[in-house]
């Protein structure tokens, strides 16, 4: 285990919440986690690379592979952002903030057939109304009830 990465054991608390920014982008601190703990062996039952990363990946124009690499090599928070802010996808301030804000009102699970079955029935085990709930919203409340001691 590479203790210079700074990761946390995922089996004892959760990775930071989608909806928390860095650099103004939405699931980086998530992904950073994510990434961290699986490259440290922690990541419990959680996925770095996975369908949720990639929105952030496919926006900024990243690998999960180049990032993972980035981690590897120990980089802080702060070298993180700012390798991302050199390699992603050019993006104003603004154009960042609306991508990552978009999520607080993103309802699309309920919506897209080949996740909507998935998403109400996840939903369901936590007694949350799937067509007022976020996969944001849903991923919070999950990482909490996991980690309920």
């Amino acid at each position: 285990m590479n203790k210079d990465i700074n990761a946390k054991d995922l089996k004892k608390e959760s990775p930071r919440s989608a909806y928390e920014t860095m650099g103004g982008y939405a699931i980086l601190p998530r992904a950073i986690d994510k990434g961290r703990a699986t490259i440290a062996g922690t990541q419990w039952e959680y996925n770095f690379d996975c369908p949720v990363d990639n929105k952030f990946l496919s926006f900024s124009g990243l690998k999960g592979e180049d990032m993972k690499a980035v981690l590897a090599s120990g980089a802080s928070d702060e070298e993180v952002l700012e390798w991302v802010k050199k390699s992603a996808t050019s993006h104003t301030d603004e154009e960042i903030k609306e991508w990552s804000d978009h999520f607080h009102s993103d309802y699309s699970y309920t919506t897209d057939p080949d996740k909507s079955g998935w998403f109400r029935g996840e939903c369901a085990k936590y007694g949350l109304d799937p067509d007022k709930t976020t996969l944001f919203d849903f991923l919070d409340v999950d990482d909490r009830e996991s980690h309920k001691s």
